[in-house]
């Protein structure tokens, strides 16, 4: 998959080359100026309309592992799509289009929010595994859970007399 994403990034200059020719054999090269301009005008204000607050709610529900909400995947959706109006092309700008219309989004919400979770149990698989390599709890799993660790009861025994000073307390044999 990752294979597949970095060569639709190569061939995307190419494809939107090949799009901005073929437009301004339609209409000229002053119509298609234009209409870039306009495409990145309109993703300006998509992206300013949508806002940081969204980003910050997302962030933070991906921080704590759960899923984000369905209102936090709308506005994450707009702000990519007038990312995508504001970079120069028609290719990009029907993809932020996509992303930034109303009545396109709830097609492409499902595949958003798949993703989301897809992505937070690998990332919760991850530092289950790292926390039982290390031989810690991991925490809201049961002990003898796979990847749970072994938990070692004891006390700890101050043998300094007097907190102040700084000898290290005697070892007892």
């Amino acid at each position: 998959m990752p294979l597949l994403i970095v060569l639709a990034l190569l061939a995307l200059p190419f494809v939107e080359l090949w799009l901005l020719i073929l437009v301004g054999q339609q209409i000229g090269v002053a119509g298609t100026i234009a209409a870039l301009f306009a495409l990145s005008a309109i993703g300006v204000f998509v992206l300013r309309r949508a806002g940081t607050k969204a980003f910050r709610e997302a962030d933070a529900a991906m921080r704590t592992g759960q899923a984000p909400r369905r209102d936090i995947i709308d506005t994450l959706m707009v702000m990519v799509g007038g990312i995508l109006l504001i970079i120069p092309g028609f290719l990009t700008g029907l993809l932020g289009a996509l992303m930034a219309l109303p009545f396109t989004r709830p097609a492409l919400r499902w595949a958003f929010s798949g993703w989301a979770e897809r992505r937070m149990k690998r990332m919760r698989e991850r530092a289950e595994a790292e926390f039982a390599t290390l031989g810690v709890q991991v925490p809201g799993q049961p002990p003898g859970a796979p990847g749970g660790g072994r938990v070692i009861r004891g006390h700890i025994v101050d043998d300094d007399p007097d907190p102040g000073t700084t000898n290290p307390p005697a070892t007892r044999a």
